[in-house]
C-alpha cells in the first residue's frame, strides 16, 4: 500500500511559501539528488515501538525524536538515505552479533513492506533504478563495528547488503577507542580494529570514521586501501567550532585525498549554536570549511536525525531541508556546488566503491 504523503512537486511555489524561502531554492532542491548519509530513526522502533511507516508529529518539543519517518521522507523528496542499525555495546560479543542480524532482518522487513515507495539499494545502479521508478533508495548501514566484531560475524553478512560500517561509536570496543570524552581509552585502533578495516575494504563496505578517536582515525587511514573512498558520515569540523566529535583540517584532507566524503550533521550544540536555538546557516558554515580545506568534492550531508539530537530550529525535520538550500544560495553558492553537497559527491563515492 502506498505511503501517504503530499507531493510538493505538484505545487513547488506553495512549498516555497510555506517554508518562507525562494522558489529558486525549492526548484533547485527538487531537481537535485538529495541523499542523507545518516538517519538513526530505526533505533526507536526497537526501543519505543516508533513506526517508520506512520506519519508522526513534531516530537518532544519539536526537537528530540520524530524527526524522520517514511511518509515524511517521501514528502521531503529525499532521494536516498543510509538507514542505520545502531549497536548496544553492553551486550556480550556473541549476543551482539545475533541481535544485529535480527535487527537487520527487521529493518529490511519494514522497508520491503513499502515497495510502492522504497527500494533497497546496494550500489549506484540500484540507486538509479530506484530513482527511475520514483522511489526512495534505502541503504542499510551499521553504527558501531562491535556489532560485527565476533569471530566470523563479518563473513555472515549477505553479499553487498551492508553499505557502510561506523568502526566505533560512543564506547570503546575490541576495535579501538571512541572520541567521546566519557569513554576515553588508550587511543588508536587495536590490531583487531586494523584487521576489521582491511576486511571492510575487501568486502567493498565503506569504512566510516565518524566517532573514532583521532589516533584511531589515522590508524585506519594507514591500513585503508588507498584506491577506495573513506567516509565520515555525520560530523562537524573544528575549524568552525571545537568539539570532541569533530574533524580537524588534517582529518578533512585525509578523507578528501581518498576521494571520500564528509557528511555534516544537524546537532546544533555540537556545531556551536545554543542547543534550542540552532540555525541551518551554521550547518552550511561547517560545510564551507570542509570545502575550503578539502575541496567541493569532499562535502556531503549526514543529518543524524533521531539520533537523540536537537537540530536547527528552522530545520527540525526532513520536511524543512529546502531551507538548507536557501542558506547556500544566500551565501552565493553556485548551483553545481549545491548539487554536489546534496548528493552528487556521495553518489560518486558509491560508484568508486561498488560501481
Amino acid at each position: 500500500m502506498p505511503l501517504p504523503f503530499r507531493d510538493h512537486r505538484q505545487d513547488p511555489a506553495a512549498w516555497a511559501q510555506e517554508l518562507d524561502i525562494s522558489r529558486e531554492a525549492v526548484d533547485l532542491y527538487l531537481s537535485s539528488e538529495v541523499v542523507d548519509l545518516h538517519i538513526d530513526s530505526f533505533l526507536w522502533t526497537r526501543q519505543i515501538g516508533y513506526d517508520l511507516r506512520k506519519r508522526h508529529g513534531a516530537g518532544l518539543g519539536g526537537a528530540w525524536l520524530s524527526q524522520v519517518d517514511l511518509p515524511r521522507v517521501r514528502e521531503a523528496q529525499l532521494a536516498g538515505a543510509m538507514w542505520s542499525i545502531t549497536t548496544n555495546p553492553f551486550r556480550n560479543e556473541a549476543r551482539r552479533a545475533e541481535v544485529f542480524f535480527e535487527n537487520l532482518a527487521r529493518l529490511r522487513d519494514i522497508l520491503e513492506s513499502c515497495t510502492d515507495d522504497v527500494a533497497l539499494a546496494r550500489n549506484l545502479a540500484e540507486y538509479r533504478a530506484a530513482r527511475a521508478a520514483g522511489k526512495h533508495a534505502a541503504f542499510l548501514v551499521v553504527q558501531g563495528g562491535n556489532a560485527l566484531d565476533a569471530e566470523g560475524a563479518l563473513d555472515r553478512l549477505p553479499e553487498g547488503q551492508i553499505l557502510r560500517v561506523t568502526v566505533v561509536h560512543l564506547t570503546n570496543s575490541s576495535l579501538g577507542a571512541t572520541s567521546s570524552p566519557f569513554a576515553r581509552g588508550a587511543g588508536g585502533l587495536t590490531e583487531r580494529g586494523r584487521d576489521f578495516v582491511r576486511k571492510l575494504d575487501e568486502k567493498r563496505i565503506f569504512v566510516d570514521l565518524a566517532h573514532v578517536e583521532r589516533r584511531g582515525f589515522f590508524d585506519a587511514v594507514a591500513v585503508h586501501d588507498r584506491e577506495l573512498p573513506l567516509l565520515v558520515t555525520h560530523t562537524g569540523v573544528s575549524g568552525v567550532f571545537r568539539h570532541w566529535r569533530h574533524l580537524d583540517d588534517d582529518q578533512i584532507r585525509a578523507v578528501a585525498d581518498t576521494g571520500g566524503a564528509i557528511g555534516i550533521m544537524c546537532q546544533s550544540q555540537m556545531l556551536g549554536d545554543r542547543t534550542w536555538a540552532g540555525r541551518s546557516e551554521t550547518v552550511v558554515r561547517h560545510m564551507e570549511h570542509v570545502i575550503a580545506v578539502g575541496g567541493e568534492d569532499a562535502c556531503s550531508f549526514g543529518s543524524d536525525w533521531d539520533g537523540l539530537i536537537v537540530g536547527p530550529r528552522d530545520m527540525r525535520t526532513c520536511l524543512e531541508l529546502p531551507r538548507l538550500v536557501q542558506r547556500m544560495l544566500d551565501r552565493k553558492w553556485p548551483e553545481a556546488r549545491v548539487r554536489k553537497v546534496l548528493g552528487e559527491n556521495f553518489l560518486r563515492t558509491l560508484r568508486d566503491l561498488r560501481g
